[in-house]
């Protein structure tokens, strides 16, 4: 064999088994997450509204079958399985709520929460009503309390979480872009639509950085929406719903499956 042909052989055997190593390791981590309680906390995003098939018994918070902590779940079977996130959840939610089955056996937990505390409904709603100078209005508007005000309680959230269950794997999940940009889309202009993502980003940098100074894991989901945001022609994401405005510019079914699931999956 020659030594190119060699070279490549063994630079192929290297890659599959980095590849079987990269495997091994993921089911390893996500078979220690299960070994343990999990716990899900935070907002629609992880209560899964806009998913469909809600569970009666969750009421108006509106938890779902198709959202990525009960497929999780059903995916790795952990001791224990309490799903306290809610809709419109925000951090003051979560701490006064839904920490309850958080506890030394907890060995993963996943949060999303933020969102709803900067505004994100009425932002949403003033873009899609009211003129571009008033969208971008409200929006530095809730930048600068993304800058001023969300990172302490974010703090204090994570705080209480890292207190009542000090050996669980925290991972808190972002939220996607909405809109695919450069795109033949009716609706929102372009303006708005860059704006609203710029803005999504802010969030997220301020989620993780904070995430990051508690020990936990950032699991951004951009990276599995890309291709399937609002105006892409195969979005994950509902638009405006005006027969179910409370979905509008929620993950799908499959934005929870494909979108949020497998960063989950990464992550734990």
């Amino acid at each position: 064999m020659r030594r190119s042909r060699l070279t490549g052989f063994l630079g192929s055997l290297l890659l599959a088994a980095a590849t079987a190593l990269a495997g091994a390791t993921t089911a390893q981590a996500s078979q220690s997450a299960a070994a343990g309680g999990y716990v899900a906390l935070g907002d629609s995003y992880s209560s899964g509204v806009g998913a469909g098939g809600y569970i009666g018994s969750s009421g108006d918070c509106k938890r779902s079958t198709r959202a990525h902590p009960y497929l999780w779940a059903a995916a790795h079977a952990p001791s224990s399985f309490d799903f306290t996130a809610c809709s419109g959840a925000r951090t003051g939610d979560v701490l006064a709520g839904q920490l309850g089955p958080l506890s030394t056996a907890t060995s993963l937990v996943s949060l999303s929460v933020g969102g709803n505390d900067a505004g994100f409904a009425d932002v949403m709603t003033t873009c899609v009503l009211q003129s571009d100078s008033t969208c971008l209005s409200r929006i530095s508007t809730a930048r600068a309390y993304v800058d001023s005000t969300l990172p302490g309680r974010l703090d204090n959230v994570y705080s209480a979480i890292r207190s009542k269950a000090p050996n669980a794997r925290v991972v808190v999940l972002g939220y996607p872009r909405f809109y695919q940009l450069g795109a033949s889309c009716l609706g929102l202009s372009e303006t708005k639509r860059k704006a609203i993502n710029d803005a999504s980003d802010h969030l997220n940098t301020a989620i993780a950085q904070r995430a990051a100074r508690h020990g936990f894991t950032f699991g951004d989901v951009r990276t599995t929406f890309a291709g399937h945001e609002i105006c892409s022609g195969s979005s994950w994401l509902h638009s405006v719903n005006w027969l179910n405005v409370g979905e509008s510019y929620h993950p799908t079914a499959a934005g929870q499956s494909g979108g949020y699931l497998p960063v989950l999956d990464r992550a734990a």
